[in-house]
């Protein structure tokens, strides 16, 4: 039997055709996410994630070229997953349930786990730092969309700092998530969209262009 004939080595995922590359691309994400999630610092190998995927170790290194894009690309999708881009075409609406959708996925496993151990050993590791920052800033151009559309719509003033408002948004979620010292729950959720709001003089109240004028 020659090799393209051979079946899949026990606990191997087959990945031949789309529907099968699919499939082993989401227990990659999956597997990575739960051994970042469970590793309590202990290093994560292609060889571990690989095998809690149920796939060869060949078939990582054909999507990824190193066990740190595997974990981001993981951490990516779960947010994706866990906090998908709202447009209501309502400034509060859109901040207040991205806000509310962010302080869930924290709460919960595999994402709460998962950041802590990144934020924990990316003080050590200078790949997982870089790693760290690059899925913030993709976290913070997110809720920064969101405020964008709302100048555009004119529900913020044109000179608005949309800066400092993700940074007010993720300043309280981050001291919150590795302090533990307040909740992150929807009532929070509720009061942070009306603070970063009402801390606009108000204007975060109207809605579209000409409302309430």
């Amino acid at each position: 039997m020659n090799a393209a004939a051979q079946p899949p080595s026990r606990g191997e995922r087959p990945h031949t055709g789309r529907r099968r590359n699919e499939a082993a691309h989401r227990a990659i994400l999956d597997a990575a996410m739960r051994l970042l999630a469970a590793s309590e610092g202990a290093p994560i190998t292609i060889d571990a994630i690989a095998r809690e995927a149920g796939v060869g170790k060949q078939t990582l290194y054909r999507w990824w070229p190193s066990k740190g894009a595997v974990l981001l690309d993981a951490l990516h999708d779960r947010a994706d997953h866990d906090v998908p881009a709202p447009d209501t075409g309502s400034l509060r609406d859109d901040l207040r349930t991205l806000i509310a959708a962010t302080f869930d996925a924290a709460r919960h496993t595999p994402t709460g786990p998962a950041l802590r151990t990144l934020v924990r050993e990316a003080a050590r590791d200078p790949h997982l730092t870089e790693m760290l920052r690059t899925f913030t800033a993709a976290r913070r151009a997110a809720v920064r969309e969101v405020a964008a559309r709302g100048v555009e719509r004119g529900e913020l003033p044109a000179n608005t700092d949309l800066d400092l408002m993700v940074d007010q948004f993720y300043g309280l979620f981050w001291y919150r998530f590795l302090l533990g010292h307040a909740p992150l729950d929807h009532a929070t959720a509720d009061r942070l969209t009306d603070s970063l709001l009402g801390g606009l003089g108000g204007l975060g109240m109207r809605g579209p262009k000409g409302a309430g004028r």
